[in-house]
Parts: structure tokens; sequence; C-alpha cells
């Protein structure tokens, strides 16, 4: 069975490449399976995230939604239940006149009235402009009682009628009133209070059908609860958990408690009075069905991940085995190709080298010609120094004769690589010398700017001939007729040297520049076999060095052969790419 650890084996013999691949092969292999796992994965990735934020984001509002509901729904229960109270005890401080209320008969019969027809009131009383309790129906003994100082009296003188909070009071248990102020027509004040129990605070909470995990529970603008919390505290204590409170709209917010546990709060301020309704949550509860996706989600990723790094790393390994041998097969070509082309380069250069030679020896045959008729003339003659000077032209053209066929022997005699001390500029100055009557005739103007401090290298002088005259014969393939081309050589790194071609020709696009060294690539159309770069590549490399190329169309271009002062020890003594 195919496990996470043979995945790691797999990746680990892929990077080494084992124990006799190249190490470009392993480098390949690398960045083959990198470039591809990034290109799979990152979109994946991408694409998860995005939707688990989405859809998270989605499927929060819609599981929150029935949350925000429910508070709405029970605030406006409670809402309509202190508006009903309200309303009761408006309408009998309208129905009933002051001097009527004070009759004790009146006030309970009123009170029993309240209490079986709406329920949850406790007692009723009468209060005078002074603050004192002039009449009482109720359980208490509380007529007589000042309530000047009650926060009830005050409200209820500023705003005409009160609805309190839960509060303790001369009655020592939590309740609330209810307080209605009336004008007599003595046009005094006074003031009609119902207290009102918190029971049926928890019948109203109860019709929420909360789940066992949650909590709901009334707190004023101070965030002292109202009624009892299951988790947060009694009545009249301060809430353990920090609710938002002063807003009529129904917010949801997050929030931890004591224990640690992350919860959703929907709190929803009252209209009509300083109470808001929270109901507490558990986030995990709420989100339940969203937890169960995104563990679904997670492990069709995992899977899907170990899939496609099995799949990226069996079929780079496959990809990266057949370009190694086709790798090989190319080299076994380019080894062919490249003696086919120096056969071919000879025979360019013996054309040429017989056309420099024909000048010569014509010169040599008509001074040799002149020579005999002076000398038949006799010993001593008037045209002896003319005579000397043929002599010297003799001799000239015999000297370029043999420097022309030394250079052809020297390119052309040697095809195996054998290394020796060159200097290069020597190397530069032969290699120009067999397109010098080409830029003549074309007035292409050549600046040599050679390095005379350079150090002796070891090369193959036949290859490096070869490799020079290929640049220098692109450059002035490139170049029209009065252009320039400049060979440079200078030092390089590491004990190195630079050579430098460079012409102010045409140029190439960015596509042909990178792939002017593939074989069989030729910008010349029928004129050109492809090869003469790509060889002069391997050359380049099987010496030890490296050739760049630097090009901007309608600029010129430029490349740059970099030669080690001592060539690898692999490269010596073995036959050419």
């Amino acid at each position: 069975m195919w496990t996470v650890r043979n995945l790691v084996n797999q990746i680990d013999t892929l990077f080494s490449g084992g124990a006799d691949a190249p190490g470009h092969y392993q480098s390949l292999t690398r960045n083959i399976i990198i470039t591809m796992l990034v290109v799979t994965i990152l979109p994946l990735t991408v694409m998860g995230v995005l939707n688990h934020f989405q859809y998270g984001r989605h499927l929060r509002g819609e599981l929150i939604t029935p949350l925000a509901s429910s508070a709405g729904k029970a605030k406006h229960s409670f809402e309509l239940f202190f508006e009903e109270r309200l309303s009761t005890v408006r309408f009998i401080a309208n129905a009933y006149e002051y001097e009527d209320l004070l009759d004790d008969h009146t006030l309970n019969r009123l009170l029993r009235v309240l209490k079986t027809e709406l329920g949850g009131f406790v007692d009723l009383a009468i209060i005078n402009a002074d603050g004192d309790m002039v009449n009482y129906a109720g359980p208490y003994n509380l007529k007589g009682k000042s309530y000047t100082s009650q926060r009830s009296f005050q409200e209820v003188l500023i705003k005409g009628s009160y609805i309190s909070t839960v509060f303790m009071g001369h009655r020592k248990i939590p309740h609330l009133v209810v307080a209605v102020q009336r004008y007599s027509d003595e046009e005094t004040n006074w003031i009609i209070r119902a207290t009102i129990d918190t029971d049926r605070f928890y019948k109203l909470l109860g019709t929420i059908g909360l789940s066992p995990q949650s909590d709901a529970f009334l707190v004023n603008s101070d965030n002292i609860l109202q009624t009892h919390s299951t988790y947060y505290g009694k009545t009249l204590e301060p809430c353990r958990l920090d609710i938002p409170t002063g807003s009529q709209n129904t917010l949801i917010t997050e929030a931890t408690d004591a224990k640690g546990r992350q919860l959703l709060l929907a709190c929803s301020g009252f209209g009509n009075a300083d109470y808001t309704l929270v109901i507490a949550t558990p986030r995990s509860v709420v989100m339940r069905s969203w937890y169960a996706l995104k563990s679904d989600a997670l492990l069709v990723y995992a899977v899907s991940l170990l899939i496609i790094i099995f799949m990226v790393i069996k079929m780079a390994g496959a990809l990266v085995k057949r370009i190694k041998e086709s790798d090989e097969r190319r080299e076994i070509a380019l080894t062919e190709l490249q003696h086919t082309q120096k056969l071919s380069s000879i025979g360019r250069l013996a054309a040429g080298v017989a056309h420099e030679i024909n000048n010569p020896l014509a010169i040599i045959n008509e001074k040799a010609g002149l020579m005999e008729d002076l000398v038949a003339a006799g010993e001593d003659f008037s045209q002896k120094e003319r005579f000397s000077q043929l002599t010297a032209h003799i001799i000239t053209s015999v000297s370029r004769c043999k420097t022309i066929t030394h250079r052809l022997l020297g390119f052309a005699r040697k095809l195996d690589t054998v290394m020796e001390p060159l200097h290069i500029n020597h190397i530069l100055k032969e290699t120009f010398g067999f397109l010098e009557r080409e830029a003549l005739y074309r007035q292409i103007e050549v600046r040599l700017s050679l390095d005379p401090n350079l150090p002796t290298i070891s090369s193959d002088r036949g290859q490096l001939q070869q490799v020079f005259l290929n640049l220098l014969t692109n450059a002035f393939a490139a170049v029209e007729d009065g252009g320039v081309v400049s060979l440079t050589s200078a030092p390089g790194p590491e004990e190195g040297l630079l050579v430098t071609v460079k012409d102010n020709g045409c140029g190439m696009s960015e596509e042909v520049s990178k792939r002017i060294f593939d074989p069989f690539f030729s910008t010349k159309k029928e004129n050109g076999t492809g090869l003469g770069l790509s060889i002069s590549y391997g050359i380049i490399h099987k010496l030890g060095g490296s050739i760049t190329l630097a090009t901007q169309p309608g600029e010129g271009t430029q490349f740059t052969v970099t030669l080690p002062q001592n060539p690898p020890t692999d490269t010596q003594g073995s036959p050419e790419p």
C-alpha cells in the first residue's frame, strides 16, 4: 500500500537523482516538481481559502439569523408586556378621581381585578405630591412610607409615566414599578403606582426555546442582571459578561466567558424601558454544521493534495528521464554535426585562401620576370635600386602567402581536442585575418581592443578559431555595409579572460534570443544551417568556459565568451562535442 513514507522516499530518490545522475538533472527534477506543485496546489489552496471565508461568512449569517430573530421576537413580547401594564395603570389614573382611590375598598377591588385579568400585579399605591403613600392595597404594610428619595418618584414627576428596572426597595424582594402621574381638579398632582413581580419575566424567557447550553436574561444599562442567569449571575448582581446596551436594534456580538467558551450574544434593547434582552449561545452550538462541513472539506483537500503530490512526482520522474535520454541522443548528433560543420567551414576558408594566394602569386610571377629582364641587360645597370625594391616585394608576397597557408593549416589540421598554451590575442588576430578582405570590401569598421597583458591560457587552438570565426561571421552578417564590429579581450573572473564580439546590426527579439543556441535554428533562412552557434556553445562549455548573449532589437548584439586559464581536467584530451 502506498503511504506517506513511500512518498517521502520517492521525493528523496528523485531529488538525489541516483548515484550516477548529473547535477543538472537533479536540479531539473527539483525545479519541475516545485513548479508543478506550486502551479497546482496554489490555485487550489487560494480557491479553498476564498470559498472557506465566503461560504463561512454566508453560512454564519444563515445560522445567526434565527438567533437574532428569536431575540427580536422575545423583546417584542416584553415590550407588549410592559406597555400593557403601563396602559392599564394609565387607564385607572384617568378613570378614577383622586378621592375615589383614597377609598381602601375601591383600591383593593382594583387590585383584585388586575391580578385576575392580567396577572403579575403585587400591589397598588397612591402617592401624593409630597411623596407620601396615602393609600395602599397589597400584602405589605407600606402606607405612610415616603418615596421622595425613590427614583421612580423622581422619574414620574419628570416624564409623567415610568417603568422602573428591577430593585429591592421597602419590600426586600426583586420587583419593578409602573407609575403614572395625574393632576386633580385642584391642580395638584398625585401618582398611582403599581408593583409587578418578576416571575412573568421567566415565563416570557421560557418561550424562546433555547438549547440546554444557551442562556437568556435581562440586564439594565448598568449591566446589572434583572433576571437570574444560568451561567452569569443572579438577579441584581453585575453580569459576568460585557453586554453592549443602549441600542434598540438587535446586535450580534462575540464574547468569551470565564470558562473560555466562545459565545455569540444576541442583544436587543427595549424602547419603553431600561432593559436589554440577551441570548447567550456557545459558538460551537450555532456553528456545529459549519464545523462539520469544514472538517469534510479539509479531509477532501488533504486527500487531493496527496494525490497531486504523487502524480507530480511520477510525471516529473518520467519527464526528466525522457529529457535525459533525449540529451544523450542530442550529444551524439551534435558531435557528428560539429565535424560536418567544421569541414564546411574549412571549405569556405580554403576558397578564401585560394583567392588571397592568387594575387601574391601573380606579383611573384610579374616581379620574377622583370628581374630576369634586368639581369639580362648587363652586370652594372642603372635600375639596380629598383631591382632591390622588386626583390623586397617578392619576399613580402611570398611571406604573405606563407602566413595565409599557415593559418589555414593551423585551423584545419586538428580534429581532436589538444590543449596547449595559447595567447588569446594571437588567436583573435589570426581568425580576423580570414575575414579581413570581406571587411575591406564591405567597408566594415572592425575595432580591435585587445589587452596586451592577458595571461596565457591552456586551450585548443583550432576549436577556439572555429568559435570566434562563427561569432565574427554572424556579426558581419548582422551589420549593413559600413557597419561597426568590435572585438575585445579583457581579464575575466578567477584568472580567466573575456572575449567580446559586438556589432551595431539589427539585433534580436526576445523570442529569437531564447532559441539562438538551439540546433538547426537559423535567422538566415536558406543561407544558414542553424548549427554554428549551437556547436560554438558546446565547444566553449567543453573547454570549461561559457558564452552569453546580450541583444536589443535595432541596437545590435554582443556575445561574451568566458574562458578559464586552466580548463577542467575532464576536457583535456577528450574529443570534440
